[in-house]
């Protein structure tokens, strides 16, 4: 069998890593010293905050490396590497509008907190899974930090409900994604895992070529085009099915730590 010649690894974690449940596999850990062995390195790269992922990770989190916020924050060792944040009317004029849009639940996100304005139960559990940071606010426009991003959180649908309005305002001057069924993105126009990855192969030393990443959602395919060894789960949307180079089993049968024990290991 042919093994990728892969130095950095980068992975989506809903509907990718994590299995059906949103769990991590326990074999993971193994895994991810095997790559450390192999001087090979590996971050997770995903739309949750950077302090979620730092819970999910906390045995190895000192020498893994963090893509947060759909790449609009890079952390390893506990040091950014790479941010890309937004400016203060962008804020206020996305905040506003997502505010007009019926059933939104807004989710301010900061480099040191996420900030919400909504006490309501379903949607606190929501936030929960990928917020372990989360501020309630009385108004989101009063708050003080540097904002990386603004996430959109419709039970209908973020797609059909949210990203018409969105884009249409903001699809010109900022980066608008559909990283979830239910989520929506907005970002600097910079920002996008692909940019984050495109940064480490410049100031870390390796090439397109030795870049491995896998993914599902509308929110990856800029880190799949920025990686040769692009996977697509087969769970995945069919634009990054379309997009991607390979593909790899579903979320569901495991298919990072397959292709990753099969084609690097």
């Amino acid at each position: 069998m042919q093994k990728h010649n892969v130095k950095f690894i980068a992975t989506d974690m809903d509907g990718t890593l994590l299995n059906e449940y949103s769990q991590l596999d326990p074999r993971f850990f193994d895994l991810y010293k095997q790559l450390e062995d192999k001087g090979i390195m590996f971050a997770a790269a995903s739309g949750r905050q950077y302090y979620s992922l730092l819970e999910t990770f906390e045995s190895v989190k000192d020498s893994m490396m963090f893509i947060a916020e759909n790449g609009t924050l890079v952390m390893h060792q506990g040091k950014e590497l790479y941010s890309c944040s937004m400016d203060t009317p962008s804020i206020i004029n996305i905040i506003q509008t997502a505010r007009s849009i019926e059933g939104t639940q807004i989710v301010l996100c900061g480099k040191n907190s996420a900030y919400i304005e909504t006490q309501d139960p379903k949607a606190l559990a929501e936030f929960s899974k990928y917020y372990q940071r989360c501020q309630y606010v009385e108004d989101l426009l009063a708050v003080d930090d540097e904002f990386i991003k603004v996430a959109i959180c419709h039970f209908d649908g973020t797609e059909e409900f949210v990203y018409p309005t969105i884009n249409a305002k903001f699809g010109e001057t900022h980066q608008v994604v559909v990283s979830a069924k239910i989520w929506l993105d907005i970002m600097n126009a910079e920002a996008s895992k692909g940019a984050a990855i495109k940064h480490l192969q410049n100031t870390l030393g390796f090439s397109f070529e030795e870049t491995m990443s896998f993914g599902d959602y509308l929110n990856d395919l800029e880190m799949l085009q920025e990686s040769y060894y692009s996977y697509a789960m087969e769970n995945a949307h069919q634009q990054v099915k379309e997009t991607a180079r390979f593909m790899a089993p579903s979320n569901k049968d495991a298919g990072v730590f397959t292709v990753i024990k099969e084609k690097v290991l």
